[in-house]
Protein backbone atom coordinates (compact mmCIF):
# COMPACT_ATOMS: atom_id res chain seq x y z
CA UNK A 1 0.00 0.00 0.00
CA UNK A 2 1.13 3.50 -0.52
CA UNK A 3 0.86 6.67 1.48
CA UNK A 4 -2.17 8.00 -0.29
CA UNK A 5 -5.65 7.00 0.50
CA UNK A 6 -7.85 7.84 -2.88
CA UNK A 7 -7.32 9.56 -6.30
CA UNK A 8 -7.74 13.26 -5.15
CA UNK A 9 -4.83 12.56 -3.08
CA UNK A 10 -3.00 11.62 -6.39
CA UNK A 11 -4.27 14.26 -8.40
CA UNK A 12 -3.80 16.94 -5.38
CA UNK A 13 0.70 15.49 -5.95
CA UNK A 14 0.07 16.05 -9.35
CA UNK A 15 -0.86 19.36 -9.03
CA UNK A 16 1.87 20.49 -6.58
CA UNK A 17 4.50 18.87 -8.75
CA UNK A 18 3.11 20.65 -11.92
CA UNK A 19 3.20 24.07 -9.82
CA UNK A 20 6.69 23.31 -8.19
CA UNK A 21 5.29 23.48 -4.87
CA UNK A 22 5.40 19.80 -3.95
CA UNK A 23 7.57 19.79 -0.79
CA UNK A 24 11.10 18.49 -2.25
CA UNK A 25 10.80 15.80 0.89
CA UNK A 26 7.72 14.57 -1.12
CA UNK A 27 8.83 13.60 -3.79
CA UNK A 28 9.65 9.77 -3.40
CA UNK A 29 10.06 6.53 -5.30
CA UNK A 30 5.96 6.18 -5.17
CA UNK A 31 5.40 9.78 -5.94
CA UNK A 32 7.41 9.64 -9.00
CA UNK A 33 5.33 6.66 -10.16
CA UNK A 34 1.92 8.57 -9.33
CA UNK A 35 2.55 11.37 -11.23
CA UNK A 36 3.54 8.92 -13.83
CA UNK A 37 0.84 6.96 -13.98
CA UNK A 38 -1.39 9.65 -13.48
CA UNK A 39 0.01 11.67 -16.82
CA UNK A 40 -0.36 8.60 -18.60
CA UNK A 41 -3.78 8.55 -18.09
CA UNK A 42 -4.79 11.98 -17.94
CA UNK A 43 -2.25 13.90 -20.26
CA UNK A 44 -0.21 11.52 -22.25
CA UNK A 45 1.06 13.62 -24.50
CA UNK A 46 2.84 14.88 -21.24
CA UNK A 47 4.38 11.66 -20.71
CA UNK A 48 6.74 11.80 -23.96
CA UNK A 49 9.92 11.81 -22.70
CA UNK A 50 10.70 15.33 -23.68
CA UNK A 51 7.78 16.39 -21.75
CA UNK A 52 8.67 14.96 -19.31
CA UNK A 53 12.06 15.96 -18.83
CA UNK A 54 11.22 20.01 -19.08
CA UNK A 55 8.62 19.04 -16.50
CA UNK A 56 10.98 17.57 -14.18
CA UNK A 57 13.84 19.58 -14.69
CA UNK A 58 11.41 22.33 -13.51
CA UNK A 59 10.39 20.92 -10.52
CA UNK A 60 14.05 20.12 -9.70
CA UNK A 61 14.85 23.88 -10.43
CA UNK A 62 11.74 25.09 -7.86
CA UNK A 63 13.05 22.83 -5.02
CA UNK A 64 16.72 24.24 -5.37
CA UNK A 65 18.15 20.36 -6.76
CA UNK A 66 20.43 21.05 -9.62
CA UNK A 67 19.78 19.60 -12.72
CA UNK A 68 24.16 18.37 -13.71
CA UNK A 69 25.97 15.27 -14.93
CA UNK A 70 25.45 13.89 -11.46
CA UNK A 71 22.42 14.88 -9.63
CA UNK A 72 18.64 15.95 -10.85
CA UNK A 73 16.95 14.45 -13.80
CA UNK A 74 18.17 11.38 -14.82
CA UNK A 75 16.74 10.29 -18.77
CA UNK A 76 17.42 6.67 -18.23
CA UNK A 77 15.72 6.48 -15.52
CA UNK A 78 12.65 8.51 -16.32
CA UNK A 79 12.30 6.79 -19.96
CA UNK A 80 12.19 3.31 -18.01
CA UNK A 81 10.13 4.39 -15.38
CA UNK A 82 7.32 5.85 -17.90
CA UNK A 83 7.73 2.90 -19.51
CA UNK A 84 7.10 0.66 -16.89
CA UNK A 85 4.01 2.40 -15.68
CA UNK A 86 2.38 2.65 -19.06
CA UNK A 87 2.95 -1.09 -19.47
CA UNK A 88 1.43 -1.66 -16.44
CA UNK A 89 -1.62 1.18 -16.55
CA UNK A 90 -2.29 -0.93 -20.38
CA UNK A 91 -3.15 -3.45 -17.87
CA UNK A 92 -5.73 -2.22 -16.33
CA UNK A 93 -9.59 -1.04 -17.37
CA UNK A 94 -9.39 2.69 -18.11
CA UNK A 95 -11.92 3.14 -14.83
CA UNK A 96 -9.39 1.24 -12.56
CA UNK A 97 -8.97 3.67 -9.46
CA UNK A 98 -5.25 5.37 -10.09
CA UNK A 99 -4.67 4.35 -6.68
CA UNK A 100 -5.57 0.60 -7.04
CA UNK A 101 -2.94 0.45 -10.17
CA UNK A 102 -0.01 2.27 -8.60
CA UNK A 103 -0.66 0.35 -4.48
CA UNK A 104 -0.28 -2.48 -7.74
CA UNK A 105 2.80 -1.63 -9.08
CA UNK A 106 4.74 -0.62 -5.45
CA UNK A 107 3.82 -4.06 -5.09
CA UNK A 108 5.84 -5.46 -7.30
CA UNK A 109 9.16 -5.47 -8.22
CA UNK A 110 8.62 -1.88 -9.80
CA UNK A 111 8.15 -0.95 -5.51
CA UNK A 112 11.78 -1.37 -4.49
CA UNK A 113 13.67 2.02 -5.33
CA UNK A 114 16.61 0.04 -6.60
CA UNK A 115 14.56 -2.37 -8.86
CA UNK A 116 16.58 -0.97 -12.04
CA UNK A 117 19.47 -2.37 -10.28
CA UNK A 118 18.12 -5.78 -11.86
CA UNK A 119 18.41 -4.39 -15.74
CA UNK A 120 21.49 -2.17 -15.78
CA UNK A 121 24.86 -2.33 -13.42
CA UNK A 122 25.02 0.37 -11.01
CA UNK A 123 28.27 2.45 -12.98
CA UNK A 124 26.16 2.65 -16.18
CA UNK A 125 23.15 3.70 -14.50
CA UNK A 126 24.38 6.35 -12.81
CA UNK A 127 27.21 7.19 -15.55
CA UNK A 128 26.87 10.88 -16.94
CA UNK A 129 26.05 9.42 -19.95
CA UNK A 130 22.90 7.43 -18.15
CA UNK A 131 21.78 10.62 -16.74
CA UNK A 132 21.97 12.73 -19.98
CA UNK A 133 20.38 10.26 -23.14
CA UNK A 134 18.63 6.53 -22.80
CA UNK A 135 21.11 4.22 -21.81
CA UNK A 136 20.02 0.35 -22.74
CA UNK A 137 20.22 -2.28 -19.98
CA UNK A 138 23.53 -4.05 -19.78
CA UNK A 139 22.62 -6.75 -17.48
CA UNK A 140 18.95 -7.85 -18.73
CA UNK A 141 16.38 -6.86 -21.00
CA UNK A 142 13.34 -4.21 -19.62
CA UNK A 143 10.25 -6.59 -19.41
CA UNK A 144 8.03 -4.37 -21.41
Amino acid sequence: MTTYTDDTEIDDLVASFLSGSLPKAEWTHVAHFAVALWLLRHRPECAEPGIMRSLIRAYNTATGTANTSSSGYHETITIASMRTAKSFLETYPPNTPLLRVLDALMAGPSGRSDWLLTYWNQETLFSPDARSRWVEPDKAALPI
